[in-house]
């Protein structure tokens, strides 16, 4: 009758038999193309972009954070969490097996009160091996295996979502940071020209050609390009600071490598929408977490049937260590334990309402995941094309103001104007300089905005380059 009762207890076990759904990647609305389109795209999403930029400077910053920035380590740290967590319930599928061994002094409390004679305190010696295993018939603990495997999978995309935002992000803030050097040096520049413009003018003041009016205007208009420089050199050093805890260190100084002007302008990757389903680690992170929610269900819905268990005992007690392994000593025993609920006053019911609206909490958010992806890259498209077409038009106006501050300049000194039309002239063409350079860092933030946006198989080259980190 043994024999037979496990043989069958075993072949339930393995029968696969396992309540709740199983799941079913559910039905995504993918636009056919997006919402521009570039002739000379090509398929770049797979290559380390940040290259393309030809800084060997920022090529070193990305290395640098990818094996240094604490975030990134957090990340990693999370995933070995996971990971120890998924063996933790995997081993459920196997039988535990362990061993005690116990010494114990004491005194039989019911010889002293019937009053028996004899030495009422003795030693006792026990060894034993003891086992246990759930039968897992209605795939409670593969189901909740299957959860703690989707939740792994999803600290690993989620690592691979850090590595994609961390690069983004070191490249975003070295453009910045060229771009604020840019202007900066523009701002000292401006302020070097106005100054000796002024000392000019003031000696024409003190030899009585120009007047305290004219004087005073030129006096402002210097006085306005220092004024520009100091919140210019906070930024600077503000931004490295930033830049610095990216990359793992304490706030300090950042090497330059080219500036804004020289650097080169990533190539469009090109893809179809329904590509991001598989380049994006986010999508992949919020598909795992719903793998994992649906499987809870099913771990949920099993609480509603009979455990069984077999448990085993095997071992040797004495009162004297001399005698502990002989045959008169041996203890052993052995079962299979039944238990199933039947009144729980809605306890497994609500468990499992949980499980499925922690499943649907799941889905939704795998959707809004899918429809930001598609917003983001449609943004990120829309923005490079027409950043592109500002910047030209920024161009021919900083063209155009040099123009008419040198004509300015020289109607001035040759008394056909006064020196309004020169401070006018000159402001102008100040502020479309700054104007300029700015649109140029939001043109290099369209395109990283575009390859983070469009995720790709460079996260995995990066995710190499990262491995060398270590957890300490």
């Amino acid at each position: 009758m043994r024999k037979p009762l496990l043989v069958t207890l075993l072949a339930l076990a393995a029968s696969g038999c396992m309540v709740g759904p199983d799941y079913v990647r559910p039905p995504v609305d993918t636009p056919a193309a997006w919402r521009l389109s570039e002739q000379d795209a090509r398929d770049l999403a797979n290559t380390v972009w940040w290259e393309q930029f030809g800084d060997p400077v920022l090529n070193d910053l990305v290395a640098t954070a990818l094996r240094e920035n604490k975030d990134l380590m957090i990340a990693a740290a999370r995933v070995d969490q996971f990971a120890g967590n998924y063996g933790i319930v995997r081993s459920g599928l196997f039988p535990q097996i362990g061993a005690g061994y116990e010494v114990r002094r004491q005194r039989d409390i019911s010889a002293v009160v019937v009053g028996a004679g004899g030495d009422e305190t003795y030693n006792s010696y026990n060894a034993v091996l003891n086992a246990s295993w759930e039968i897992d018939i209605w795939g409670r603990i593969r189901r909740q295996t299957e959860a703690a495997r989707a939740q792994l999978l999803a600290s690993e995309e989620g690592r691979r979502g850090v590595i994609l935002s961390l690069v983004g992000s070191v490249a975003a803030a070295y453009i910045n940071l060229r771009d604020l050097d840019r202007q900066l040096e523009i701002a000292r520049a401006t302020a070097k020209s106005r100054g000796e413009s002024y000392e000019i003018f003031k000696l024409r003041f003190e030899g009585g050609i120009i007047s305290v009016l004219e004087l005073s205007q030129n006096r402002s208009q210097y006085e306005e390009a220092l004024a520009s420089i100091p919140p210019l050199e906070k930024a600077i050093a503000q931004q490295e600071n930033g830049l610095s805890v990216l990359l793992g260190r304490n706030p300090g100084p950042i090497p330059r490598g080219k500036d804004i002007d020289h650097l080169t302008l990533p190539a469009i990757p090109a893809g179809l929408p329904s590509d991001l389903l598989e380049r994006r680690p986010d999508i992949r992170r919020t598909e795992q977490n719903l793998i994992a929610a649906n499987a809870l269900i099913g771990a949920a819905k099993a609480a509603y049937f009979p455990t069984i268990s077999l448990t085993g005992l095997f071992g040797y007690a004495s009162t004297s260590l001399s005698n502990l392994f002989d045959s008169q000593s041996k203890v052993w025993s052995y079962g299979a334990p039944i238990t199933m609920p039947i009144f729980t006053a809605g306890a497994i019911a609500g468990q499992v309402q949980a499980a499925e609206a922690t499943q649907q909490q799941a889905l939704f958010s795998y959707q809004k995941a899918i429809q930001e992806a598609f917003r983001e890259v449609n943004d990120a498209l829309v923005s490079r094309d027409r950043t592109r077409e500002q910047l030209k038009a920024q161009r021919r106006q900083v063209e155009a103001l040099q123009q008419y501050a040198a004509t300015a300049r020289l109607r001035y000194d040759n008394g056909y104007t006064s020196y309004i039309e020169v401070l006018d002239a000159e402001r102008s063409l100040f502020n479309v300089q700054l104007q300029y350079t700015q649109t140029q860092q939001v043109e290099f933030q369209s395109m990283i905005n575009l390859y983070l946006a469009m995720g790709g198989g460079w996260v995995s080259e990066a995710e190499k380059m990262a491995s060398t980190s270590s957890v300490q």
